[in-house]
């Protein structure tokens, strides 16, 4: 969804190519992707893999992602990394304890560290965008790469527990290009489900 997203931002035509479970460990996509995941990117003769990577080229090959100012385009990029670093590591633990520990005898003294690792970060994070509509003046890659992150915990409740993220996300979920690459996305889902 993220690489869609960008893709849309910067007005770019792109394809999709679907893969089985099976397909993703063969050794025609664990040459594009060596461990066996998604996404993967084609252009030409380059591959790459891991959405920030991906999102990043896109970025430096499109306008509309990243600013010219070379101060405002180092922030940028930095927040790019401090979304898959530093905000969605504890988030995708959360996801990862709610998911495949709720039967453990350990899970009820775990999840409230859990989760007040991702409150730390949103709260550090809440602090930072303040009443700001985003985070280093115009959108750019690195709220994408937030958004796309933050977007992990509406399900959880956790994001309402920071009004000013929660309408950051949906400010985010209201632009243009993140409603063609959902509605893209979810035909996808639609249409597998049905087969």
């Amino acid at each position: 969804m993220r690489v869609r997203w960008a893709l849309e931002e910067v007005g770019q035509p792109y394809d999709v190519r679907l893969l089985s479970f099976k397909a993703m460990k063969e050794p025609a996509h664990l040459a594009l992707h060596p461990f066996g995941q998604i996404p993967t990117y084609e252009e030409g003769d380059l591959a790459l893999f891991e959405s920030g990577a991906i999102v990043f080229h896109i970025a430096e090959r499109h306008a509309g992602l990243l600013p010219d100012d070379a101060n405002a385009r180092a922030r940028a990029i930095t927040w790019m990394f401090a979304a898959l670093s530093t905000i969605e590591p504890p988030i995708i633990d959360l996801a990862f304890a709610r998911l495949l520990e709720r039967d453990e005898a350990w899970y009820e003294q775990r999840l409230p560290v859990v989760e007040d690792r991702v409150r730390n970060r949103l709260g550090q994070l809440s602090l930072r965008l303040g009443d700001a509509e985003w985070l280093d003046g115009p959108f750019s890659a690195g709220d994408l790469m937030i958004a796309s992150v933050l977007l992990r915990l509406k399900a959880s409740g956790l994001l309402d527990q920071y009004p000013n993220l929660s309408a950051y996300v949906a400010r985010g979920e209201a632009r243009p290009a993140y409603r063609r690459a959902f509605e893209a996305q979810r035909a996808v889902f639609t249409a597998t489900s049905r087969t």
